[in-house]
């Protein structure tokens, strides 16, 4: 497809992540070719992202593509992707919670959904779990309202509230274990939304009050943690997770800010600044398990919300689980988000890389 008149594109933050949106009619159907060109939108493989919409940063460099759906059970799709920032990937291996926050606002600005006057529920399909979420966009006068006293850790100002809820899927536990062992360690393997992998701070000489910075400049600490997610990548299913970003890797210690437990995430190198709506769901479910890495350090885990600490506050992550009679957990979530329309127009993308 020609893209000398440029590509329709909205920018948007979406919790604690900026994305570029698309509708999907407006890509190439085509994945190789779909791929290509968001990598040259983004600006990868570059570390600053200089040539592109990317921000230098994995929660920057993000892509949402939004459709109609054919699914009776959902008013939208929602594909994501996670472009690479210093390499040229294009992962479509998880979802993402905070991009999610702008899904419904985007769809009723694109006219995909009818706006109601007050409120908009939607019913939003995430293709890459299968899962379905439901929202509630303000829609006074029938326009999306960004405007709201709502505020969430890691984003300044405030903004209308978009609250997420997402439906048990497939079960909690890939393995069917509450704990495995890699290389030496004791983890959890968790995925309500997110695949996450829970270990202890304290066997990698982490206190857990560290900053994003700080880890990241030990890099025998990011070796170790790289080698777990590699092998812990096929027990959750996902094979060679060499050029993934998940699973997610979380450094577990007990909180310190009145929280239930506090976190550190690396994703899958670079060590994030807060948390995603979905990772601190897997977590906020995982420490729930009796026995799990983590529920032993945790302060009272069964707390709604049960209050995640990260690099940037406190995310109140809103989960249920339950044991079923196949002997599975399953899980459930809730979150508050907030979102925002940056700009809306055409996006020029470098003419080849």
């Amino acid at each position: 497809m020609s893209t000398a008149a440029g590509i329709r594109c909205m920018l948007m933050r979406g919790g604690t992540s900026k994305g570029a949106y698309f509708l999907a009619e407006d890509l190439p159907t085509d994945p190789a070719e779909r791929d290509d060109l968001l990598l040259r939108v983004l600006g990868s493989p570059d570390p600053r992202q200089i040539d592109g919409l990317g921000g230098g940063h994995p929660t920057t460099s993000k892509v949402a593509i939004v459709s109609g759906s054919a699914d009776a059970a959902a008013d939208v799709d929602y594909l994501f992707l996670q472009i690479g920032v210093d390499d040229a990937s294009v992962s479509t291996a998880q979802t993402c919670g905070n991009l999610l926050a702008g899904v419904g606002p985007f769809a009723i600005e694109r006219g995909l959904i009818a706006a109601e006057d007050g409120w908009t529920p939607l019913r939003i399909r995430m293709r890459n779990t299968g899962g379905i979420a439901t929202t509630r966009i303000r829609t006074p006068g029938r326009a999306v309202d960004y405007d709201g006293d709502a505020a969430i850790d890691g984003v300044p100002g405030r903004a209308a509230a978009v609250d997420l809820e997402i439906g048990a899927g497939a079960p909690l536990l890939p393995t069917g274990t509450v704990t495995d062992e890699i290389d030496g360690h004791t983890v959890t393997l968790v995925d309500n939304g997110m695949p996450v992998v829970l270990m202890r701070a304290e066997e990698f000489g982490v206190a857990g009050h560290e900053t994003p910075a700080e880890l990241e400049a030990r890099a025998d600490l990011a070796a170790r943690v790289e080698s777990l997610r590699l092998a812990a990548g096929p027990l959750m299913g996902f094979g060679d997770v060499a050029a993934q970003t998940v699973p997610q890797m979380f450094l577990l210690s007990p909180p310190r800010h009145g929280g239930v437990i506090s976190t550190r995430a690396f994703v899958p190198t670079t060590v994030h600044p807060s948390i995603g709506v979905l990772m601190a769901a897997s977590v906020a479910a995982g420490i729930r398990l009796p026995g799990a890495v983590g529920a032993d350090i945790a302060e009272d885990p069964d707390a709604d919300p049960c209050l995640i600490e990260h690099p940037g506050g406190i995310f109140p992550a809103r989960v249920s689980v339950e044991h079923r009679a196949d002997g599975q957990w399953y899980g459930t979530s809730m979150s508050a988000r907030t979102a925002r329309k940056i700009f809306d127009g055409f996006v020029f993308p470098r003419p080849r890389r």
